[in-house]
């Protein structure tokens, strides 16, 4: 695909973005009035009251060998509690063991060297996915750290995972945070909260800033992915003729012992016949020749008998016999 054509598609698709694109997502939640009422409707008992944004889509490397990490929204309440929320397209078996990375690493940037393990906030880990991440039906999965042999024993470190399903029919959440895993899901915004959504999204699709960066990014992740499906196919390529041989080599060892068994069979054969033959024609002969001898015909006459018979190979014979 030529620059031109990644042009024209990043332009295609920047028309089209809902909700549910983790870069339009993360825009949106810059409202600081929108971010807290959706947080407010997925954690109704947490009494936010306002939003502080740390940093917007942190990104978070804590050393040149760890997996970096890009955050959708990562924001604070005033109160010592964090809330990480990731917009997720499709569901993965990865999810969960994502949702435990990103809790670690945001701990690391909560508290330096030195520092009381007591500094670190409680902090939620919120996926909103378009797919059900477990398979059960639910809206709404929330999980916390509990003793298995006593679940009244709760681990208290601070730490809960919340994965929001917007493809459910179960009637397990309150109509306000239903209405927005419905419009993110697709479906028409319902309710003066998840309008106002929805206008924002119309309003950022309108922001040149945000849609140069956009497509700047959508350019930059596609080049990404021809580069590594270009060397993909190189290392395939490479992996596939080394295979190949190898394979080639086996058969053609495999097929090669058959041939040879086949043609030294068919030689030993051959081979064994003439030897037959010649043994027993040096059998016949020195049987005949005994009978003439005991006879009392002379050596010229035995000689020209054998001549006679088997010619000049029989004579060659009689005379090794001597």
């Amino acid at each position: 695909m030529d620059r031109e054509e990644t042009q024209r598609r990043a332009c295609t698709e920047w028309e089209k973005l809902g909700i549910s694109n983790d870069f339009m997502f993360g825009k949106v939640m810059q409202d600081p009035e929108l971010c807290k009422g959706l947080l407010q409707r997925i954690l109704p008992d947490m009494g936010i009251d306002r939003v502080e944004y740390p940093q917007l889509q942190k990104g978070i490397r804590p050393d040149a060998d760890a997996k970096s990490v890009r955050l959708d929204v990562y924001v604070e309440d005033g109160k010592g509690t964090a809330y990480d929320m990731e917009m997720q397209v499709a569901a993965g078996t990865e999810l969960p063991k994502r949702a435990r990375y990103y809790q670690g690493m945001i701990d690391l940037q909560l508290i330096d060297r030195g520092q009381s393990y007591r500094r670190l906030k409680p902090g939620y880990i919120i996926f909103i996915c378009l797919e059900d991440p477990f398979g059960k039906g639910r809206h709404r999965y929330t999980f916390v750290n509990v003793c298995t042999e006593d679940m009244g024993v709760a681990l208290n470190d601070g730490s809960t995972k919340i994965f929001l399903n917007t493809d459910s029919t179960m009637d397990d959440v309150d109509s306000e945070l239903r209405s927005f895993l419905d419009y993110a899901g697709g479906k028409k915004a319902q309710g003066e909260f998840v309008r106002r959504l929805d206008e924002a999204v119309k309003n950022a699709r309108k922001n040149r800033e945000w849609r140069l960066e956009y497509m700047t990014l959508l350019m930059r992740d596609l080049e990404n992915y021809e580069r590594g499906l270009e060397q993909g196919m190189e290392q395939g390529l490479e992996k596939g003729l080394e295979q190949g041989m190898e394979r080639g080599l086996e058969q053609g060892l495999e097929q090669g012992m058959v041939k040879g068994l086949e043609q030294g069979l068919e030689r030993g054969l051959e081979q064994g016949m003439v030897k037959g033959l010649e043994q027993g024609l040096e059998q016949g002969i020195g049987g005949t020749v005994s009978i003439l001898r005991e006879l009392g015909m002379p050596e010229e006459k035995i000689r020209e008998k054998i001549k006679e018979k088997y010619g000049q190979a029989g004579v060659r014979i009689l005379e090794s016999l001597h």
